[in-house]
């Protein structure tokens, strides 16, 4: 994934998902890769998810590299990793998406998304470093959460 510059990030994800953790999932065009999001299956690490949301997946790490973005490629990802978890017979999904990141809302809002009633949760961002060492940072996010059902996974954005 040099690619998408983030060797250490997608290590240690395929890490996590070879014991069950998570998904990866890489949106590929013209045998490049150009995005992706991580499916965070084990229980979530904020207290308030694990209260309020026991054993719902999140959607993690959306990502769409420069000069594909607005080309419905985080859209597609979004809708296939809703139909992946309807497949493996989860019900709901949730997301964090930081408080001043408005052009990520907008997105989750328009696919059905809707935020969660118990405010903002103080999550901690991972940021890897080319040395493979990690920076832990607060960060501020939105939870927002959909219901699954068949008729609104399914890809229905086109091209």
């Amino acid at each position: 994934m040099r690619a998408l510059g983030q060797e250490h990030y997608f290590r240690d994800r395929l890490n996590s998902q070879a014991i069950g953790h998570g998904v990866l999932l890489i949106a590929w065009q013209h045998g490049a890769p150009v995005g992706d999001v991580y499916l965070w299956l084990a229980a979530a690490e904020e207290r308030e998810l694990r209260v309020h949301l026991p054993d719902v997946p999140l959607i993690t790490h959306v990502e769409v590299v420069e000069g594909r973005r607005n080309r419905r490629v985080g859209t597609r990802l979004i809708r296939h990793a809703e139909r992946f978890l309807w497949e493996a017979g989860r019900k709901q999904v949730a997301l964090g998406v930081a408080m001043d990141n408005d052009a990520a809302r907008r997105l989750y809002l328009r696919l059905g998304y809707t935020e969660w009633p118990h405010g903002p949760v103080a999550t901690t961002e991972v940021v890897f470093r080319p040395d493979g060492t990690r920076e832990l940072r607060p960060e501020l996010c939105a939870i927002l959460t959909k219901h699954l059902d068949r008729g609104r996974t399914d890809d229905h954005t086109g091209g």
